[in-house]
């Protein structure tokens, strides 16, 4: 196991009715920017408990932060935080709204020349303007950790940012909120979590035996409960375990001690920018790739998850991990997922060449676990993704 150094400060308020404590965990004296989405939370009673809880406070709303928060529409915030004399930001959402916030809290308390450099220059915040989260769809993980991706539709980008600054300071986690989400957005978020569990654990074995056996437990949990989730989202124990999985998934934990990927991230991020394609979609068409152009380097850790999670236990490690990575394909399509970039568009002729230039351009040195996978090895791995 590799040595490391853990802290996450944010403090998860879990379960029925937890939006009310809100206002126990935001300073008596705050100025609040409440920032939500399309307005969904205005129909399903959740914005009502906000306001609430924010009764004794002084309010100001911004809604209408997109999926793949935009920058444009950030700055736009941004302008109410400095013209308002914001204090504080409360983020009512799932992870777009949860990431564009965390943009804002940097950008809130940032000097440099424009804040788009946040993103551009790999900035890594040390300090933000505190903020919390009430979350209203499980999925990325963003209400327990630091990191957050932003997106510019005018330059076609979407890149990522972070730093210690960047914790909430508290996140509420309901699960009754997810009784009134779209089947689209639960299976969203099914897959976002389960890919973001492999990205940590679809390496190389290091001795970490308890992070394998956590990352293991998050991906059965997912597996099972998933038929329920879809089904009844209304069944509390599946939903409690549907979104504990989910901040379990990215809040650091499994991480710790492993080496870890993100090489799926890294160009799912430029299949959305490229398409508007949603991002847990662009996760399941990249992995089965992704994993067989890596097959030699991945065998082993393919043939262990093959075994502890989908329970195959005959044949040679490589028969195993092939297995793997095709159980993990069906799974992804029985959600309803598909795993082809031609299923989502017929343009996509060159897109592997107009990904692997992008990260050229940029002097990204290698993706993977080893930082080897070059712009060359991109492109071959998004065309077998076609």
């Amino acid at each position: 196991m590799k040595n490391f150094s853990y802290k996450n400060p944010t403090k998860i308020l879990f379960g029925k009715n937890q939006i009310a404590e809100i206002s126990n965990e935001i300073p008596k004296d705050a100025k609040v920017l409440l920032l939500y989405g399309g307005g969904s939370i205005k129909s399903n009673g959740i914005y009502e408990q906000v306001k609430t809880a924010l009764t004794n406070f002084e309010v100001i709303e911004f809604g209408g932060i997109p999926a793949n928060p935009e920058y444009s529409i950030l700055l736009k915030a941004l302008e109410v935080i400095k013209s308002e004399g914001i204090t504080f930001l409360l983020a009512v959402g799932g992870g777009s709204v949860i990431d564009g916030t965390k943009f804002l809290s940097s950008a809130a308390l940032y000097e440099g020349d424009t804040p788009w450099d946040i993103l551009s220059k790999n900035h890594r915040t040390l300090k933000g303007m505190p903020f919390g989260t009430v979350l209203t769809l499980p999925a990325t993980g963003s209400e327990m950790n630091s990191g957050a991706v932003v997106s510019r539709k005018e330059t076609k980008e979407k890149l990522a940012m972070g730093g210690p600054g960047l914790f909430p300071q508290f996140s509420v986690l309901d699960p009754q909120v997810i009784q009134s989400i779209p089947e689209r957005q639960l299976v969203n978020g099914i897959t976002d979590a389960f890919t973001h569990v492999l990205e940590q654990y679809m390496t190389y074995n290091s001795g970490a035996l308890l992070q394998d056996r956590i990352a293991e437990g998050i991906l059965q949990t997912l597996v099972e409960i998933a038929p329920t989730v879809i089904k009844n989202p209304s069944d509390y124990k599946a939903a409690s375990n549907f979104m504990w999985s989910c901040t379990m998934a990215l809040n650091g934990l499994i991480q710790q001690g492993v080496p870890t990927d993100w090489a799926v991230h890294a160009i799912g991020h430029e299949l959305t920018a490229l398409y508007g394609i949603d991002h847990a979609r662009t996760l399941a068409i990249i992995a089965p790739s992704h994993y067989q152009y890596n097959f030699n380097t991945k065998k082993e850790k393919l043939a262990q998850y093959a075994e502890r999670v989908w329970n195959i236990t005959e044949g040679t490690t490589e028969e195993k991990a092939y297995l793997g990575i095709e159980y993990t394909e069906v799974f992804f399509n029985k959600l309803g997922i598909k795993t082809k970039l031609s299923d989502y568009t017929e343009d996509y002729d060159g897109t592997a060449e107009i990904i692997a230039n992008r990260f050229t351009e940029r002097s990204w040195i290698g993706l993977g676990e080893h930082q080897d996978l070059k712009p060359t090895d991109v492109e071959k791995i998004v065309r077998m993704a076609y």
